[in-house]
């Protein structure tokens, strides 16, 4: 398992072992010293023996390579730009669901509805809501309203207070 620590404290930590070899310790002196096994101790020296200063660097952590291509991205990207719609459903709302129904059916990659977001976030995308407005709204009427009816309708001229300043009723006593 690999120690915490950035890259280059790893390096520091390998570099103090090897100076603790120059000095001559032994093994066992060293791991107590840098509170790891001898056999870490161990391969260090014998990697330093073989490469030098260069097999004593970190390695970068590589973890799970992509299911999808960096070619399969750029496909998703432009049958996404296309639209729902084009894609064959009824409205132009692209759900994580229906994202991940086009990659497996147009890239044969299966995802599932909830790792969509991630792989959409490391395409540069962002999950948007649309906005509940209709399409027939009228800015010009509901100014119009605003400014005749509402007055009118409204309790008080300042808008809604309370009737009386205590909220609640006394406790009888």
């Amino acid at each position: 398992m690999r120690p915490h620590g950035s890259p280059k404290s790893l390096e520091a930590r390998r570099q103090r072992v090897i100076t603790f070899l120059n000095q001559k310790l032994s093994l066992h002196e060293i791991a107590r010293r840098m509170g790891c096994h001898a056999s870490s101790v161990l391969r260090w020296r014998d990697a330093f023996q073989t490469g030098g200063e260069d097999a004593l660097k970190a390695k970068p952590a590589s973890g799970r390579p992509p299911r999808l291509t960096s070619k399969q991205q750029a496909r998703l990207v432009r049958l996404l730009t296309k639209g729902a719609m084009a894609h064959g459903y009824r409205t132009e709302l692209w759900t994580t669901q229906r994202i991940a129904d086009l990659i497996e059916r147009s890239l044969g990659v299966h995802y599932h509805r909830n790792h969509v977001g991630k792989l959409l976030h490391q395409l540069g995308w962002s999950h948007q809501k649309p906005e509940r407005r209709a399409i027939e709204r009228n800015e010009a009427a509901i100014a119009e309203w605003k400014r005749s009816v509402w007055p009118r309708v409204k309790k008080t001229p300042q808008g809604w207070q309370p009737t009386s300043s205590f909220l609640t009723n006394r406790v009888s006593s």
